[in-house]
């Protein structure tokens, strides 16, 4: 751990000397955004069951995904943000995204900063790592294609196993250890949460519980059509098959389960900066500068850009930020293949009978 001690402090240091102007969230910019995106996704979705044709209904479809995913998105910057940095924010994610989606921000907050804690990452510990690297190639595509039972689970979740767990005190904390976070890592156990936490959890799980039963109620009782249904269901299963292609190509997954030092995690993390243009899309809210998130947390998400070009300009060309970026999202994908691949001939080769 010494010998990389100097390097660790010496990356994180230097980014954040050159970035300390660039901390401040700036209120106009998450709000004028989060409510343009809802506006935009409402009017898709509205479009997607309404125009006429196949053709309009498709694009109306894509533009709301679109739209909900970038929405979606804001609960990681929810996670980070403290109350003064932009007020009443978290309640605005909720209100237009969180609890009609049914991903209020109890499902993360307090899994995602546990991403960050610098003795968690890529361990056991880490509800948002899994070993990918070691494991075989067909765990990637299923790793993804999970992602589109997302709304099934969500309204299982909110509509069924919350008033269960209201009725039977003891089940309770089988939900909150089990599925009460957006994480990925199936070993990972939520602590049941207290004090203002708790308060706010009965609230937004109450909230989210009342919607998921009386949209289903509607739906049985033909109030809500068919076509409203499966398309909100659609467009959940969409949001959830992007993001976890997002989530496929944010690290290399080539740690086991051992402690990493900073700059080790941040090498394990990925940036897809320009000329790449479609990370705007699938990576938004300044989720395509994931690496550089690891390095500095604090950075808000409309300031990474600026703080990426900023850093690429002033750190020397030996500088191993530079290794944290990607040109796209098959070059991250062919190296995990790739890594998969050479450890199974590697140990193909250790157990071959010697001839």
């Amino acid at each position: 751990m010494t010998a990389h001690a100097a390097p660790d402090r010496n990356l994180v240091a230097q980014a954040h000397k050159l970035c300390a102007d660039l901390m401040g969230a700036r209120p106009a910019i998450y709000w004028t955004d989060l409510l343009l995106t809802a506006l935009v996704a409402y009017a898709g979705f509205a479009g997607a069951v309404l125009l006429p044709g196949f053709w309009p209904k498709a694009a109306a479809f894509m533009v709301s995904a679109l739209a909900f995913y970038r929405g979606v998105s804001f609960i990681h910057e929810v996670s980070h943000l403290r109350p003064q940095d932009v007020p009443g924010f978290k309640a605005g994610y909720n209100a237009l995204i969180g609890v009609p989606f049914l991903t209020p921000s109890l499902m993360y907050e307090g899994v995602h900063n546990l991403h960050h804690a610098k003795t968690r990452y890529g361990t056991v510990q880490d509800p948002e790592y899994m070993p990918l690297g070691h494991g075989a190639i067909w765990q990637v595509p299923l790793f993804v294609l999970v992602a589109a039972l997302a709304p099934v689970g969500l309204l299982i979740r909110f509509a069924v196993l919350s008033p269960i767990a209201a009725l039977v005190p003891p089940f309770r904390r089988v939900v909150v250890e089990r599925f009460s976070a957006l994480a990925i890592n199936p070993l990972f156990r939520r602590e049941m949460p207290t004090g203002s936490q708790a308060r706010l959890w009965l609230w937004l799980e109450t909230l989210c519980s009342i919607w998921a039963i009386t949209f289903l109620t509607l739906v049985a009782a033909g109030v809500i059509s068919p076509a409203v249904f499966w398309t909100a269901l659609g467009l959940g299963s969409a949001v959830g098959l992007v993001n976890q292609l997002r989530t496929l190509v944010a690290h290399h997954w080539e740690n086991e389960g051992e402690e990493m030092t900073p700059t080790e995690q941040y090498l394990d993390t990925v940036n897809v900066p320009p000329p790449a243009t479609l990370p705007m899309l699938w990576a938004p809210v300044g989720l395509r500068y994931h690496a550089l998130h690891h390095l500095l947390p604090r950075l808000p998400y409309h300031a990474l850009g600026t703080a990426h070009a900023r850093l690429m300009a002033e750190l020397p060309e030996s500088a191993r930020y530079r290794e944290g970026n990607a040109r796209g999202f098959w070059e991250v994908v062919g190296r995990l293949l790739g890594f998969i691949r050479n450890r199974r001939a590697a140990r193909d080769a250790k157990i071959a009978p010697a001839e």
